[in-house]
């Protein structure tokens, strides 16, 4: 039985894919919510596919919504325990994803959006073998990593509104230290006028950073 459930979408261009991007969805959602993203990169992005799975357990405040974990915003170590606590069935989730496309680690990308961030951002920093690229959009990397570098440490992009009312702006740059000091760069990407969502601006910003981590492999 698959571990997944959700949207997918094969490259474009159609024949077997060269890479991977998983959309990671926020709390209360689930994979509808950001498979169209895969569409909106399609042209450039044509050799990847997209799945875009349901968070594995019913949302606690929003029952026809999904989680990845219980969330409580104010208190960030229990999120981190949490976040923790949920990576081993994420990442075996994974796993199964780029099995399933004979694809090494080194062609899977993620972008994740608020609790999705956090899950994207967590495994990404502590995969055993690095990742393509991650795109955190308006989530932040709860305090999981341990003094020192990261295990693993892949090309990151941070997005977020200036006006978010559920994670605030403070996180983007909060999350860009926490990086740089666990020897992680990350490039950030702040919207102003942009509460907690994804606007065309970062849905380009986005893709366009993707497909530079994801070109086709030479030689």
């Amino acid at each position: 039985m698959s571990l997944t459930e959700g949207p997918r979408l094969a490259p474009s261009a159609g024949g077997p894919a060269d890479s991977l991007v998983v959309l990671v969805h926020g709390y209360g959602a689930d994979g509808r919510d950001l498979i169209d993203l895969g569409a909106a990169w399609a042209e450039i992005l044509p050799h990847t596919a997209f799945v875009a799975p349901h968070a594995p357990h019913p949302c606690d405040q929003m029952p026809v919504g999904r989680q990845w974990f219980p969330l409580s915003l104010a208190d960030p170590h229990a999120i981190a325990r949490d976040t923790l606590s949920a990576l081993p069935a994420f990442a075996r989730l994974l796993d199964e994803e780029r099995t399933r496309l004979d694809l090494p680690w080194s062609r899977v990308a993620l972008f994740g959006f608020s609790q999705g961030a956090m899950m994207a951002l967590s495994f990404a920093v502590t995969a055993p073998e690095p990742i393509a690229a991650v795109v955190g959009a308006s989530g932040f990397l709860p305090p999981l990593l341990p003094p020192g570098l990261a295990p693993s440490r892949p090309p990151v992009l941070l997005m977020h509104g200036g006006r978010d009312e559920v994670v605030p702006v403070y996180a983007l740059t909060a999350t860009a230290a926490a990086l740089s000091a666990a020897g992680v760069r990350a490039e950030t990407h702040l919207t102003q006028s942009l509460g907690h969502g994804i606007d065309e601006e970062g849905v380009e910003r986005a893709g366009l950073f993707l497909a530079a981590h994801l070109a086709p492999p030479t030689g």
